[in-house]
């Protein structure tokens, strides 16, 4: 029997702050609620920076599945997707492929029900949605194996989710547990909040209003490098996500980032 003090992933607490939804509010979306934006704009007004921090983590998705896609990696497990907002990852990879196969994965009523709207009759079986924590990869890949060859490479993709699990040490040995099953070649990609270049004082306020509401937790660049265990990191390594492989000679201050992520192939 399931604990009645602990929501089911179908339940949806409007009242509470979720980072989904304050994530999308910082995005320009729609699909949040008053106490979501409570706490974005509590953030906003101690570093407004944030809102270009959430669209340089998009757009380095973007360039990471392209690029992936580019190199041959044609599958991709978009863990903790978060609301859908264009161009959604499946969009990404089959305009380079589109053969390309995508299985999203979030627990949160509110993904599912966008999801489901999304998917209706798309991608002729080649986009998937599951319905699961991502504490759980080896149900998550049995499920994904439906929709996706684990025998070929396959990209995880865990864009600012690994800062919600408490214990580096389990974050660590889940990118672990995703990558171990699947096939040399496969690729991980990581964003994560890191405060180096913020302010000390910035990052203790913005790690105060999340702690009143929505869990989470900073990490060194390092510790961030550390998360992808033995994979080779591609250039440029782990950095702000504003600076990885970004065209042109524009870019964001630092100072206006707070997610550093990277990109890593496994040997």
């Amino acid at each position: 029997m399931a604990d009645p003090a602990r929501p089911t992933s179908r339940e949806l607490h409007t009242d509470r702050p979720h980072s989904a939804r304050v994530y999308n509010y910082w995005l320009g979306g729609k699909d949040n609620f008053p106490a979501d934006r409570e706490v974005a704009e509590r953030v906003a007004a101690a570093w407004p920076g944030v809102r270009t921090s959430a669209r340089e983590n998009r757009d380095f998705l973007h360039r990471a599945v392209r690029g992936l896609v580019e190199r041959g990696v044609r599958q991709f497990l978009d863990v903790g997707t978060g609301l859908p907002l264009a161009p959604n990852t499946h969009e990404i990879a089959q305009s380079v492929d589109p053969e390309a196969r995508v299985v999203y994965l979030d627990n949160d009523p509110m993904v599912l029900a966008h999801a489901r709207a999304l998917l209706t009759g798309a991608g002729g079986g080649r986009i998937r949605y599951v319905e699961e924590d991502l504490l759980h990869p080896e149900k998550i890949l049995a499920s994904a194996a439906d929709t996706l060859d684990l025998g070929q490479p396959v990209a995880v993709l865990l864009l600012a989710v690994l800062h919600f699990v408490p214990d580096p040490r389990q974050a660590r040995a889940l990118v672990s547990r995703y990558l171990e099953p699947l096939p040399s070649g496969s690729a991980v990609v990581i964003s994560h909040g890191c405060p180096e270049s913020l302010a000390p004082e910035t990052a203790q306020t913005i790690a105060q209003v999340y702690g009143q509401s929505i869990q989470g937790s900073w990490a060194s660049a390092r510790e961030i490098g550390e998360l992808f265990g033995p994979v080779e990191l591609l250039d440029p390594g782990v950095v702000p996500v504003s600076r990885w492989r970004r065209p042109g000679d524009f870019c964001p201050p630092d100072t206006d980032i707070a997610l550093y992520g990277g990109v890593g192939i496994k040997p």
